[in-house]
Order: structure tokens, then C-alpha cells, then sequence
């Protein structure tokens, strides 16, 4: 049974496009987007919840995100998150709804958050880059138990090596599309 198995190699770095494309969601830009508050998790019932479980957050306004806790006794716990998370934000609690107005960007600060995006881009390349050993390897490996042909492995190879090419531009793509929304926002 061969090991190489090409819509696998596909699946798991069309994964690491999109864990890249979460993380950049996160990054915040000048303008207040849901998204903002998706790593932020709460202690409520005595676990960890995802902000998402226990509120509904919305942007009313361009400047501003609105958290509405279902549960009254949990706001504190939300808005501890919520500073916990180090988002740069500063909640502002109104009975069961949790205002953060999105300050300014420094310059200082978006030249940050550009890092940082460039950063969250090499992981993104470093996982497709394993997954690309990983195909190699098992490409080796079927040669060696004699699956394929050693013409085969390097037609498999270069089709392998060309999936990363790809994903690579995809990921240098989207980096460099949130790098010029956070540095012109």
C-alpha cells in the first residue's frame, strides 16, 4: 500500500493557508472587526469558554465593538478576558454589554502588528514546508518497497515541490495584504 497520498499533501497545506488567514483575522487594523475577539476566552462556570459561548459581539459603529453577555453574572469574567487577551483595548462595562472603543493606531504600533503578521507568515511557510517533507518522505519510502518507480518518485516530487510553490505564494499573498491594511488603515 503506498504511503504517498497527494490529496492529503493538498488538504494539510490548504490548512496552513487557513490557520494563517485565522491568525491575521486577529490582528487588529484601524477599524473594529468581530474577528478582533476570537482568541479571547473567558472563565465562566468554571472552564475556559471562547467569547463566542457566552455573548454575542457585534460592531455597531466603525470605531467600536459591542459584547452582549447572555448571562449578567458573567461580565466581570468576560471583561477580565477581554483585558487578559492584551488586545490593546479597553472595555467599558454598561450593564450586560461590554463596549471597547478601537483607539488610534501609533505608527510604532502598526509597524508592531506588520511584524508580527510577517511572523504569523513564517509559521504558515515552516508547516508547509513539513508537510512537504512528510511527501518526500513517503515518496522515498514507496520507492524503497518498490510501490513505484524511481521516475515516478521524481514526477511525484516535483508535482509535491509545486503544491508548495503555490501554497508558499498564497501565504506570501495574504501577508502581504494585511500588512498593507494594517500600515494604511
Amino acid at each position: 500500500m503506498p504511503q504517498y497520498d497527494k490529496s492529503d499533501i493538498e488538504r494539510r497545506m490548504a490548512g496552513a493557508v487557513e490557520a494563517l488567514k485565522g491568525d491575521l483575522s486577529g490582528l487588529r487594523t484601524g477599524r473594529a472587526n468581530t474577528s478582533l475577539l476570537d482568541p479571547v476566552v473567558a472563565e465562566v462556570y468554571g472552564a475556559m469558554m471562547p467569547l463566542a459561548q457566552v455573548a454575542t459581539v457585534s460592531a455597531p459603529e466603525p470605531r467600536m465593538l459591542s459584547v452582549q453577555v447572555w448571562d449578567k453574572a458573567n461580565v466581570s469574567a468576560v471583561e477580565k478576558g477581554i483585558t487578559k487577551a492584551n488586545l490593546g483595548l479597553n472595555p467599558m462595562t454598561d450593564g450586560q454589554t461590554i463596549r471597547l472603543p478601537m483607539p488610534d493606531l501609533t505608527e510604532e504600533r502598526r509597524k508592531d502588528l506588520a511584524k508580527l503578521a510577517g511572523e504569523y507568515g513564517e509559521k504558515a511557510k515552516i508547516a508547509a514546508r513539513n508537510v512537504r517533507r512528510d511527501g518526500m518522505e513517503s515518496l522515498k519510502a514507496d520507492e524503497k518497497a518498490k510501490e513505484i518507480s524511481e521516475d515516478e518518485r521524481k514526477r511525484l516530487e516535483d508535482e509535491v515541490q509545486k503544491m508548495t510553490d503555490k501554497t508558499v505564494a498564497d501565504i506570501d499573498t495574504a501577508v502581504e495584504k494585511k500588512v498593507q491594511e494594517i500600515l494604511t488603515q
